[in-house]
């Protein structure tokens, strides 16, 4: 399959095989993704493996009962750290200005970008992947099961896994309104996102056999009409990411 088509075919997997992944694959796919570009060289990216069953039945109780972090082949949070970093300015004689913002949306874009370039490489191969968002449901309880430092955040799980399913691909908003020329031109958008949530509509309709009727238009209207994690700027000024 040609790089194009494998990003474009893009499907999140929850249900996996039984069947492990060779140490050397996992090797070289997290090393393929830590090869991505990083802002000034910071790679300001950690991955931990958590191998640990009770840990992992913890984070899949803590993420809202997703099993399949139990049950993938491999299962690792992906971390935007600023303390390796931090240290490295100490040990060249420097002072490590903590609190700035642009400092952390470096890491968390490193972060982002190194584990995209890890699920390329993995779906490469035929595995399935699915990110776990859901960790941030309770950060502090995260940094405290895998002990992390200050200057550290968990940013999202990735399972791994060999597929035991087959999921059509979810489809996404037309490049009409999501790519603009020269400026940003909404005149469309209304029009785009209507048609677009048709299209949703028969998506989640042939998914469930007719079981539910949703439009991207309603999931936005539940994401964001309420708050999203309110206790997140405190826990960033906690781990010592108070921005400036």
């Amino acid at each position: 399959m040609d790089v194009i088509s494998l990003l474009k075919g893009h499907r999140s997997i929850r249900k996996f095989t039984e069947e492990p992944i060779d140490e050397p694959v996992i090797t070289d796919l997290i090393a393929a993704g830590l090869a991505t570009a990083t802002s000034s060289n910071l790679q300001g990216t950690t991955v931990i493996r958590v191998r640990d069953a009770e840990k992992r039945a913890a984070i899949a109780t803590l993420a809202g009962g997703q099993t399949y972090v139990e049950s993938a082949a491999a299962f690792f949070v992906w971390c935007a750290d600023l303390h390796r970093s931090a240290m490295a300015c100490e040990m060249a004689g420097g002072d490590f200005h903590a609190g700035m913002t642009e400092h952390f949306i470096i890491a968390a874009t490193d972060c982002a970008l190194a584990a995209q370039s890890t699920v390329a490489a993995a779906e490469s191969i035929g595995l399935g992947i699915c990110y776990i968002g859901g960790i941030r449901n309770d950060p502090t309880q995260m940094t405290e099961l895998l002990e992390l430092p200050e200057q550290v955040m968990p940013l999202f799980g990735l399972c791994l896994g060999w597929p035991d399913q087959d999921p059509a691909v979810k489809p996404r908003l037309p490049l009409s309104v999501t790519l603009k020329d020269d400026r940003y031109d909404q005149s469309n958008d209304q029009a785009g996102i209507e048609a677009y949530d048709e299209q949703m509509r028969e998506y989640y309709k042939e998914r469930t056999g007719g079981k539910v009727d949703r439009t991207w238009s309603a999931d936005m209207s539940g994401l964001l009409g309420k708050e999203s994690r309110p206790f997140m700027r405190d826990y960033l000024d906690g781990q010592g990411f108070a921005t400036k």
